[in-house]
């Protein structure tokens, strides 16, 4: 079975400001880090319920966080799995930000 994926407006928003910010340094860096976020994405399409709870489980067992590696740190995006063909992306941060909960 196959997920379609959807981005929240806020979300698309925190993709591209972290684009913004890697690309004040870095173009090609830039261009890699959203390459990666977009591979992750084949996981998320095909394996949702693989990615951990997000706030260990406290908010339920649909809302969850995919882990991006990249460099040293990477990126979480936040979701929810909608139905049993959909899952939307909620937010999106680098791992050294403040956790979606705080």
């Amino acid at each position: 079975m196959t997920y379609r994926v959807r981005f929240t407006r806020g979300a698309r928003r925190d993709i591209d400001r972290l684009y913004d910010h890697l690309l004040e340094k870095d173009l090609a860096l830039a261009r890699k880090a959203v390459s990666a976020i977009d591979h992750a994405l084949t996981l998320l399409r095909s394996f949702p319920f693989s990615c951990r709870k997000a706030g260990g489980g406290s908010r339920g067992p649909f809302l969850r966080e995919l882990v991006v590696p990249f460099g040293s740190a990477g990126y979480v995006l936040l979701f929810e799995i909608d139905d049993r063909h959909t899952v939307t992306v909620l937010a999106v941060r680098h791992q050294r930000e403040s956790d979606f909960f705080e």
